[in-house]
């Protein structure tokens, strides 16, 4: 009977055990108050960016600047890879706006008016003064010089719509509607990575790891390990929130008051 006792014990230790190490443990750094429908992101100045009632804003509490431009609509995405050359995407119209550090418009490109017919569906900042592009007419993904205002096709048609995407100076990365994973760098060379969960909202690391929000709840996966198995899930106070972000290390959390910043280490 007693050896059973500390048998019980002993199995109920290592299941506690394995339990915690399945999840990942973050500390606070703080939290931030605000009022916004959008939390966009951060970057390294300390500045906050948040989308208010169609205007588009940035403030680290002291200082703050605004963009907004009724005659293009609504905001689709911004893109914040670098943040001396912020990226607004205005779908609606076709049309990308590039604004300086200040919030200077520096550039407004519309995609309608250019030689090679473009529609849009996706874009972001790549390298070398170029844009990434999706372009739903053919399907491809491409490069647009936005100061030669010269485009060029670089990938083969993609076989599924996109469903997610999110790109840095050198990769454009997608989700397709059947949750299959790809990456095609400036060369147009494309990886296919395999599926991915089903997820809410989703940031993508680098071409093993992402974190994915499903039903107010976040996990970590990385796909180099496969024999970590299930993703990890991430431990956070709130119980509901809109959308994250991640950057170096820092995982920002919004809710309808503002966000949370917590130190997080990737496994």
């Amino acid at each position: 009977m007693y050896k059973n006792l500390i048998l019980l014990i002993l199995i109920c230790s290592f299941s506690a055990a394995f339990s915690q190490d399945k999840k990942i443990q973050i500390t606070t750094v703080n939290s931030i108050t605000f009022d916004a429908d959008q939390f966009s992101g951060t970057d390294t100045f300390g500045f906050v960016y948040l989308i208010k009632d169609n205007r588009f804003i940035k403030t680290n509490g002291k200082d703050a600047y605004e963009y907004k431009n009724i005659s293009l609509g609504k905001i689709t995405k911004a893109d914040l890879e670098n943040p001396l050359k912020v990226v607004l995407f205005y779908e609606d119209f076709n049309t990308v706006v590039l604004l300086d550090n200040q919030f200077n418009e520096t550039s407004r490109i519309n995609f309608s008016k250019n030689t090679t017919p473009i529609l849009t569906s996706g874009v972001g900042i790549a390298s070398q003064n170029q844009l990434w592009i999706y372009n739903t007419l053919n399907q491809q993904i491409g490069l647009y010089n936005y100061l030669k205002d010269e485009y060029k096709t670089v990938s083969t048609p993609l076989s599924g719509n996109i469903k997610y995407y999110q790109s840095n100076f050198n990769v454009f990365y997608w989700v397709d509607e059947k949750n299959n994973w790809f990456s095609c760098d400036i060369f147009g060379k494309v990886i296919a990575f395999g599926k991915i969960p089903d997820f809410d909202a989703l940031t993508i690391l680098n071409n093993n790891q992402y974190i994915y929000k499903k039903a107010n709840l976040l996990f970590f996966k990385d796909i180099s390990t496969p024999e970590s198995g299930d993703p990890l899930q991430i431990e956070i106070s709130e119980k509901t929130f809109g959308n994250f972000y991640y950057k170096d290390q820092i995982l920002s959390i919004f809710t309808i008051g503002g966000i949370t910043n917590y130190k997080i280490i990737i496994p």
